[in-house]
């Protein structure tokens, strides 16, 4: 998919990026455009968990889904989804970016801090580990 890189004037919100990527020693050169098919929200936060697909070869952000109940007023939070079949894991998103531009910056190697990544890893965090060796996860004391 291309990526169309004309410049636009637009306002990004990068809020916790610098505190959720404690140290970035690689990504992938170039970065890669995301499919965000499905992807339910307009934002894809830092540290976000970024995925390939093993027969398409297509990068995406790791599927989010609403937590079972909502928050006490009304809204929901989302939580990690289980892998996809025939996907992996890759790394993790350096900077925040649109789904309406999904130009993305893959981290593969470095630090991050697990006490603001954007959704809890408990469920994949053992699973990611084993596949992306170059990311170490430490706590905000640690940074």
């Amino acid at each position: 998919m291309k990526q169309d890189l004309t410049a636009k004037t637009q306002q990004v919100v990068f809020g916790n990026d610098s505190i959720v990527i404690a140290a970035h020693y690689s990504d992938i050169p170039g970065g890669r455009t995301l499919d965000v098919t499905n992807y339910p929200l307009s934002t894809i936060l830092a540290g976000h968990v970024i995925i390939k697909s093993d027969t398409d070869n297509k990068y995406k952000p790791m599927p989010i889904k609403k937590k079972n109940s909502p928050e006490s007023d009304g809204t929901y939070l989302y939580e990690y989804n289980e892998l996809p079949a025939s996907h992996s894991y890759v790394g993790v998103l350096y900077r925040s970016i649109l789904t309406s531009q999904p130009a993305a910056s893959i981290m593969d190697a470095g630090k991050v801090n697990i006490e603001v990544v954007p959704y809890d890893m408990t469920t994949i965090k053992t699973a990611f580990e084993a596949a992306v060796k170059g990311i170490t996860f430490i706590k905000d004391e640690e940074a």
